[in-house]
């Protein structure tokens, strides 16, 4: 089945009570048992409801994974999956990663003797030099938030692997529309499904993919014991929006590359971060390992200051400013102070995020309305 017909059929099945092809919403909170002990259905909704286990096999099907584990937010999806580990255990992730990533990993559970050592994985090869015997994750985003660094997840795993190291691959700027890491030998995969799952900035999910059934168990028994799951009506939110995840993200690559191109060429910009450039570092690993380049572009400016940034950002019309990416509408942010304000500047600087860094989520509007706005808001600072 190819990824068009997944995201309409996979794991979906007519609801058999009365045939409706859109998976209803099972709004409750407990389930009538036949007698006790022995009732082998649903019993309450925080270990099972029929919406979320439907959003979960459709996710399993589309990362081709086994089995899929559905939290309330995609930091709770990342909090489970840090629940693997034990106080003394180590992970290293790349240095340039979501600042909500860098916080849960430095101000939650370092607190509970886990380590994280943030480096380079732009050459997989001096990953080695990192690994310790108490290292127990290796932590991806590619792209990354929000340099659009590519890392080789095939290269990454494989090194993992000799090192018996579990890998997560954070999937959320690619989606499965674009990339599967699972079939490059990940052993987890993450979505901030919120985000080009969703598409329509109008519901907070997240989740994590695996093809390992002990794996699977273990999160499933993490989602239960610890609660974080999302209500139905939020399942039923992503499902819909899945749907129609590869004409929009197939729409917004084709928009995000005029788009870079039209700001490599602005007198009024300096860097433009975009894995499509074959001046980008590592752009032979992203034609390999993905189908296009993603709906996300950043750049700085030739005034490498916040109040210069905060003017273009102050003057579009049609890119919003706001947290979040991945929507139909495109969205504007400033990293530094927004997605990445707990993250040390020093930390910052050393990835290349100056305060000047702009962030665009391109959405799906007519392509010229979206250049238009970018020209009036950098013509007027």
């Amino acid at each position: 089945m190819k990824i068009g017909t997944k995201v309409i059929h996979a794991g979906i099945e007519p609801d058999p009570s009365t045939g409706a092809i859109m998976t209803p919403i099972y709004q409750t909170s407990t389930y009538v048992q036949a007698e006790p002990g022995k009732h082998k259905g649903y019993e309450y909704a925080r270990t099972q409801n029929p919406t979320r286990n439907a959003l979960e096999k459709n996710l399993a099907a589309l990362e081709n994974g086994t089995n899929a584990i559905c939290f309330g937010s995609g930091l709770a999806a990342m909090d489970a999956i840090l629940k693997l580990l034990n106080p003394g255990d180590e992970i290293i992730s790349t240095n340039d990663l979501y600042g909500g990533s860098y916080r849960l990993m430095t101000k939650i559970y370092a607190r509970y003797g886990i380590k994280s050592h943030f480096v380079s994985m732009n050459d997989p090869s001096s990953l080695k030099k990192h690994i310790n015997e108490n290292t127990k994750l290796i932590w991806i985003e590619t792209p990354t938030n929000p340099m659009l660094n590519i890392v080789d997840i095939t290269k990454v795993c494989k090194i993992a692997k000799q090192h018996n190291v579990l890998t997560c691959v954070d999937n959320t700027f690619a989606s499965p529309y674009l990339q599967t890491p699972l079939d490059m030998g990940a052993d987890l995969v993450l979505h901030s499904a919120t985000k080009y799952l969703g598409g329509h900035s109008d519901v907070v999910l997240g989740a994590v993919v695996v093809k390992s059934d002990e794996l699977a168990e273990k999160l499933h028994f993490i989602q239960n014991a610890s609660g974080a799951i999302p209500g139905p009506q939020d399942c039923f939110l992503i499902l819909r929006g899945i749907k129609t995840l590869h004409i929009r993200v197939e729409r917004a690559c084709k928009n995000a590359k005029q788009v870079a191109k039209f700001l490599q060429t602005h007198p009024k910009t300096k860097n433009v971060y975009y894995p499509g450039f074959k001046t980008h570092p590592n752009h032979k690993i992203a034609k390999k390992q993905m189908r296009d380049f993603g709906g996300m572009v950043s750049f700085d400016l030739q005034d490498d200051s916040f109040k210069m940034a905060k003017k273009v950002l102050s003057n579009t019309k049609y890119f919003s400013l706001a947290e979040s990416l991945g929507g139909v509408e495109s969205l504007i942010g400033h990293p530094a102070s927004m997605t990445h304000a707990s993250i040390p500047k020093a930390e910052r600087l050393k990835v290349g995020l100056t305060d000047s860094l702009i962030r665009l989520s391109v959405g799906i509007e007519d392509i010229d309305d979206l250049l238009e706005d970018l020209e009036q808001a950098l013509t007027n600072i």
